[in-house]
């Protein structure tokens, strides 16, 4: 059995619509026309746009294999970066579409919006339940920004307190986004280079924290799938200098339900729902990064 150019597996020769295009070929005929033609002054007349005539099934057959050669979730391990795509149950997809949530207005007033705003207050409590810290917010819509906003938090932080921090810790395993977040906020990024094990060790931490650093970020498990099993030890560190812990949550489904975040000295982390909690993620766009926090950072949450 032979196949055609671009109807069998990774064949990437398709042609060009123009080139299956032939003169004259309609998709569709309109209906004879029952009203007396009219002439239209030449200034409103132009060539029209430059479409290439096709049939129906030219149309269909040609955008079909082109979305047969992308590679997707349902297809097979999306790895991007350091933030590998996982296959979400379709149920939650259906239920994230229904009216109630995906025709809800932000502008609509706050007696027509109850419902989805005790859905949004009981899944607040419960991430904070589940990591053990304080507050939560829901605002940030992906990883990267829950990690700005925590960053935009201990910035708020300092200020109030009167202390001019202006560098931050960041690992070698830490998630690759967490320089740029620090950036954004005015930080300048001090590395730290992880031990023969691949985790994190005290002394390290201890030689560069100072009171002119405003904390670190730590990403556990790390980017190496380890987990920082000297954490406590760290954040006290931290603590001591008076700083402030981030905990990046891009790795969170290894300890889910198995660590309390807050105990191990975290002050903010983020969560990515798109990956722990499976809300669907849109192939690699939108997501939803909460953060999560103690009761002295609270004050700084953005709402909702």
């Amino acid at each position: 059995m032979t196949h055609g150019p671009g109807t069998n597996g990774l064949i990437l020769d398709e042609p060009l619509l123009w080139e299956k295009g032939k003169p004259g070929r309609v998709a569709y005929s309109m209906p004879t026309r029952d009203v007396p033609e009219e002439s239209v002054d030449d200034t409103l007349v132009g060539d029209g746009p430059d479409f290439p005539d096709l049939g129906e099934l030219d149309v269909i057959r040609h955008y079909t294999r082109l979305s047969q050669w992308n590679f997707g979730i349902d297809t097979g391990m999306y790895p991007l970066g350091s933030c590998t795509m996982k296959y979400n149950p379709k149920i939650n997809e259906k239920m994230a579409a229904t009216p109630g949530l995906a025709s809800a207005h932000p502008l609509l007033e706050a007696e027509l919006s109850q419902g989805i705003l005790k859905l949004h207050y009981e899944l607040q409590e419960y991430l904070a339940a589940v990591t053990g810290m304080d507050a939560v917010s829901l605002q940030p819509s992906a990883g990267a920004q829950g990690e700005l906003t925590a960053m935009l938090m201990f910035a708020a932080y300092f200020r109030k307190k009167n202390e001019k921090r202006t560098k931050i810790l960041i690992p070698d395993t830490a998630h690759g986004t967490n320089p740029a977040s620090a950036a954004l906020c005015g930080f300048a990024s001090i590395p730290i280079t992880s031990g023969k094990n691949g985790i994190l060790e005290p002394v390290s931490v201890e030689e560069l924290m100072d009171e002119e650093t405003a904390g670190i970020m730590v990403t556990n498990p790390n980017t190496l799938g380890l987990f920082e099993e000297q954490i406590k030890e760290i954040t006290d560190i931290v603590h001591r200098k008076g700083g402030l812990v981030y905990g990046d949550g891009a790795n969170m489904n290894a300890i889910m339900g198995m660590v309390d975040i807050k105990r191990c000295g975290i002050d903010a982390v983020h969560l990515n729902l798109h990956k722990t909690f499976s809300t669907p993620h849109g192939g690699g766009g939108p997501g939803s990064g909460p953060v999560c926090v103690t009761e002295e950072l609270a004050p700084f949450l953005p709402v909702p």
